[in-house]
C-alpha cells in the first residue's frame, strides 16, 4: 500500500469498528443493545489497534489529522505530506461510516431515537456548552498527542538494538485511546479526531438513514477545532521543553 491508501484503509477499519460498536450498543434490537460505556470505549480502543496494525507499516498509521498536524508541528513529519494524509483520513472515515450504516440498516429503521442514530456517526456533548465542550476536546487531544510524542521503540542490550514488535507495536496507542475514553470521554464522546467526527457527520447528512434528524452543524466545529488546538498546544509544550 501507499501511505495514502494505507490511511484510507486504516481509517476505514477504525471507523467501521469504532462507530460499529456505538451502533451495536445504542440501536434497538441489536444483541449488544445497552452494553454501556465500557463496551464502547473498549471496542473503540481495539478499533484503533486494528487501524494501526493495517496502516502502520505503510504510513505510520496517523488515522487522524490531529496526529498528522501534531507530528508536523513537532518537526517529525513533512508538511508537504500533510494534505495527502488528511485526505486519506477523511475518505476512510466516510467509507467506514457508510459500512456501519449498511450493516445496521434494519436497526436504524427500528430505532425512533434520532440522537442515538446520529451518535453512530458523530459525537455530541453530554451537556451542551460550546466553551466547556471545546476545552474537553482540547484536553483529550492534548493528552493523545503529547503522549504519542514519547512513544519509543523497544530496544535490547547496551547497544540499544531495535526489536521489531510487529503488530504488538500498536498496543501503546490502543491503551492510550482506551484511557482517554474512560477518563475524559464522558463529556463530549471524545472525538479527538476531526476526520473521525466530520467525515461520518457528512455521511449522516448524505445517507438515507431511516428517520434521522438533523446533523447539529452548529456543534460540528467543536470536534474539529478542539483537536487542532489540542495538538498545537502539545507541540508548543514539546518545543518549550526542548
Amino acid at each position: 500500500m501507499s501511505p495514502f491508501s494505507a490511511e484510507i484503509i486504516g481509517t476505514m477499519f477504525m471507523i467501521l469498528l469504532g462507530n460499529g460498536v456505538v451502533a451495536n450498543v445504542v440501536l434497538n434490537g441489536t444483541k449488544g443493545n445497552n452494553g454501556g460505556w465500557m463496551v464502547i470505549t473498549t471496542a473503540w480502543a481495539f478499533a484503533v489497534f486494528v487501524g494501526v496494525v493495517i496502516a502502520g507499516p505503510y504510513s505510520g498509521a496517523h488515522l487522524n489529522p490531529a496526529v498528522t498536524i501534531g507530528l508536523a508541528l513537532a518537526d517529525r513529519f513533512e508538511w508537504t505530506l500533510v494534505p495527502t494524509y488528511i485526505a486519506g483520513q477523511f475518505i476512510g472515515a466516510m467509507a467506514g461510516a457508510f459500512l456501519v450504516w449498511l450493516l445496521y440498516k434494519d436497526f436504524y429503521a427500528g430505532t425512533p431515537d434520532q440522537g442515538a442514530k446520529q451518535a453512530t456517526f458523530c459525537t455530541a456533548p453530554a451537556i451542551p456548552n460550546k466553551v466547556s465542550n471545546l476545552i474537553s476536546e482540547i484536553i483529550g487531544t492534548f493528552v493523545l498527542i503529547f503522549v504519542i510524542y514519547y512513544f519509543t521503540d523497544a530496544k535490547m542490550g547496551s547497544d540499544k538494538i531495535p526489536i521489531g514488535l510487529g503488530s504488538i507495536g500498536a498496543l501503546p496507542v490502543t491503551l492510550l485511546v482506551w484511557v482517554i475514553g474512560l477518563s475524559l470521554g464522558g463529556t463530549t464522546g471524545y472525538a479527538i479526531n476531526p476526520a473521525r467526527d466530520l467525515g461520518p457527520r457528512i455521511m449522516h447528512a448524505i445517507l438515507p438513514v431511516a428517520g434521522k434528524g438533523g446533523n447539529n452543524w452548529g456543534y460540528a466545529w467543536v470536534p474539529v477545532a478542539g483537536p487542532l488546538v489540542g495538538c498545537a498546544i502539545a507541540a508548543l509544550l514539546l518545543h518549550t521543553m526542548k
